[in-house]
């Protein structure tokens, strides 16, 4: 069974951010001429990797709010020029809205079981994902969504 990553997603304010900033990389690879390769790079290497790569997804917490995923297609370790052990996450460039739920502070990143993860927008519907995401934050904020 699929085990998931939950990691804050700092100085995203939207999913849009999050996009945007995305598709800023790829365009900069592009003018590099570089194959570009979504990731993220975290201080700790994941103990279960195996369980990651099996279907296991990136939440991302926007704002005090698991808000999105992006599959995880690989966890790579490496060790940076100061010689620090860090991990690189090969994520797949298309974000997933999911259903909102509000989450506190944390470093790092937490492990979140597939029994656990919040729902895709998608399989509620085309009502709630064609919300807007600010009213989607807030009417989970209310205790609605």
């Amino acid at each position: 069974m699929a085990l998931h990553l939950l990691k804050l997603c700092v100085g995203c304010d939207s999913i849009a951010d999050l996009e945007s900033w995305i598709e800023e990389n790829a365009a900069l690879s592009r003018r590099l001429g570089r194959e570009h390769q979504q990731s993220h790079t975290t201080r700790m290497v994941p103990k279960r990797i195996a369980e990651i790569l099996d279907g296991g997804s990136l939440y991302w917490v926007i704002k005090g709010q698991v808000a999105c995923r992006q599959p995880v297609l690989d966890v790579q370790p490496f060790t940076d020029g100061d010689g620090i052990g860090r991990c690189r996450l090969i994520l797949e460039p298309v974000v997933t809205p999911v259903e909102p739920r509000p989450s506190r502070p944390f470093q790092g990143w937490r492990y979140l079981e597939a029994k656990s993860a919040p729902r895709d927008l998608g399989s509620f519907g085309a009502g709630l994902a064609a919300l807007p995401e600010t009213l989607r934050r807030e009417l989970a904020e209310l205790g609605l969504l």
